[in-house]
């Protein structure tokens, strides 16, 4: 592989492993600093989060959760949602109770239940769009296993140039053998002139 050529294998290898590495920042340092990261997968709340966006959540205490500010929380078992929220009701038997009724700012209607303060997951800090359509597809078969293979492949490809010789230094190395016998040949040939002279300056005496 010739030396320019392992340059730019080089340069674009190490754009490929920088930009892993931020997306592995992206999801796993933004849960070891205490964030929760979700993929918007509806447009119920355009244009404040798009479709396809990921949401960075931060947990809050949901009796400081005021009017208008967007909830994440879980609209069932399987499913996570992220509203706008519209009104704050106190259970009239147990105050400590809150529900948020919420709405998501492209719907026209509120939705239909209530949110008890217990499913509320916390509060979107920001998003990145579009990042949501990779890491929804990375974290589920089969683009989990496309995602492993890709970075094995990543790692191979980056000992690559390694693995064949510089052709540079190929040509040098065979022209150092010759370089040598030329040498010792010069050489040769100037002791021998230099043992004639040495004779011929003898006979003169």
């Amino acid at each position: 592989m010739s030396k320019s050529l392992k340059k730019v294998w080089n340069v674009v290898s190490s754009i490929l492993v920088a930009l892993v590495v931020i997306l592995a920042l992206l999801l796993v340092g933004a849960r070891v600093a205490g964030l929760q990261v979700f993929t918007v997968l509806s447009g119920s709340m355009e244009p404040t989060y798009h479709t396809g966006s990921l949401i960075y959540v931060k947990k809050i205490d949901p009796s400081a959760i005021q009017e208008g500010q967007p909830i994440t929380f879980m609209l069932d078992e399987n499913t996570v949602a992220t509203h706008r929220v519209v009104g704050i009701v106190s259970d009239e038997e147990d105050p400590t109770v809150i529900r948020f009724r919420t709405k998501g700012d492209a719907n026209e209607a509120e939705d239909a239940r209530l949110v008890h303060y217990k499913n509320v997951i916390g509060t979107p800090v920001f998003s990145i769009p579009y990042l949501g359509y990779a890491t929804n597809y990375i974290q589920h078969p089969p683009g989990m296993y496309v995602a492993i293979s890709a970075g094995a492949i990543l790692l191979l490809l980056m000992f690559l140039p390694d693995m064949f010789p510089d052709d540079r230094d190929e040509e040098i190395r065979l022209s150092r053998p010759g370089k040598g016998r030329h040498t010792a040949e010069y050489k040769a040939a100037a002791s021998k002139a230099a043992s004639e002279k040495t004779i011929g300056e003898n006979r003169t005496d």
